[in-house]
């Protein structure tokens, strides 16, 4: 029995997966092998001895200190690409509305309410309508840094309505690169993706190397007229630059998913209340998506989608299997297989995969496995953790 924390409001969907003969779940566990959770803050929080695995129903983890759970052998997964689609579809609606003043032309008429003639309404709405006129994104310049699985799926769309796309990322991985079009074009920097954008957006995930990644150094290369769009993290643009951008004109406007203070009522500023995946669809698949990655982890050992993990996965063999990691240093591995010969244990199938400093088994071994192989790997100077499954 494996007993599941749930933080924060998760998706029916994703919840009915875990069935009550294998799992207990609710919102006060004590012991727990697993967190499932969304937006719940867990820096400086304790780690209980028992926790085996955090599933993150989203894709950012700057909620979590991944660093230490790491130190622990815990593993933390979250849902890439679950909810691209919806953040996607804001973005786009984002570009239109950054183009032409449809905020501004709603407010307006809304102000009409206690005009009741339809002829004064329509001359006064003849009148001002000059003051919302905009451009068309058809043909512009759309900029996008980081072609991950919400960039890529937005630079693929403004090909698809017409505009110029063209896109940064020295990350960009080759599953990512097949899923682009043949149309987006490549910059070999960001300066020179910023100098020739109409619209900037940015799909980058918050990390040490990202944070402020647009500053006062590189804002100035933006076009006066250009818009930046930020549906990825508040940290990667410098806040207090940014400001200083909006007022002296250097550029055109921004839109974010993040409202921070000093930028709410400025002028060519539209802040939303971070609703980029909050639609039906998004929270479920991300729900789903968590809870099948938490499931196959501890019944198995398979490791997908993980942030301070290696993507580790093997089908099963038959016979027992052994999951374990460790420091990724020589000897640890040889050291663990003569535990193996030294039960006279077959081996039936085995993978080791790595990341940084961290390193991850899974073997399979042929029939029953005696229940002081744990103790004996444990000691192995080096192992973090082992489980028999």
């Amino acid at each position: 029995m494996f007993n599941i924390q749930v933080f924060n409001a998760i998706a029916k969907s994703g919840l009915d997966n875990f069935n009550n003969e294998d799992f207990n779940i609710g919102n006060d566990i004590i012991e727990p092998h697993a967190y499932l959770m969304r937006s719940h803050k867990l820096h400086g929080v304790s780690i209980p001895k028992s926790l085996l695995a955090i599933a993150r129903a989203g894709a950012g983890v700057n909620n979590i200190p991944v660093s230490d759970y790491t130190e622990k052998g815990i593993v933390v997964f979250n849902t890439p690409g679950a909810n691209a689609n919806a953040v996607k579809e804001l973005v786009v609606a984002s570009l239109l509305i950054g183009s032409r003043d449809i905020i501004g032309g709603i407010r307006y008429t809304n102000e009409l309410i206690n005009v009741d003639d339809s002829v004064e309404m329509n001359k006064s709405l003849e009148r001002e309508k000059k003051r919302f006129a905009g451009q068309e994104i058809f043909g512009k310049t759309l900029g996008i840094v980081g072609l991950g699985a919400i960039g890529s799926m937005v630079a693929n769309l403004g090909c698809n309505l017409g505009m110029r796309v063209i896109g940064y990322d020295p990350a960009i991985s080759v599953e990512t690169a097949w899923q682009l079009s043949s149309q987006v074009q490549r910059m070999e920097s960001l300066d020179a993706l910023l100098s020739q954008s109409d619209f900037v957006t940015l799909h980058v995930p918050a990390l040490d190397s990202t944070k402020n990644l647009l500053n006062s150094d590189n804002l100035k290369r933006m076009k006066p007229s250009s818009k930046l769009l930020n549906f990825a993290r508040a940290e990667i643009v410098n806040t207090e630059n940014l400001i200083d951008a909006l007022k002296s004109k250097t550029i055109g406007g921004y839109i974010s998913d993040f409202p921070l203070p000093g930028l709410v009522g400025l002028e060519n500023v539209l802040l939303m209340p971070h609703i980029g995946a909050s639609t039906q669809e998004a929270e479920e698949n991300c729900a789903v998506m968590a809870s099948q990655q938490l499931i196959d982890f501890l019944h198995n050992g398979n490791i997908v989608n993980s942030v301070n993990f290696p993507s580790t996965n093997m089908a099963r063999n038959g016979g027992t299997r052994i999951t374990f990691s460790n420091e990724n240093v020589p000897k640890i591995l040889g050291q663990v297989l003569s535990v193996f010969a030294d039960m006279n244990l077959n081996i039936i199938d085995m993978v080791n995969k790595s990341r940084g400093n961290i390193a991850y088994n899974i073997i399979d071994v042929e029939g029953e496995v005696p229940s002081s192989i744990k103790s004996e790997i444990s000691c192995i100077q080096g192992i973090i953790n082992v489980r028999k499954l």
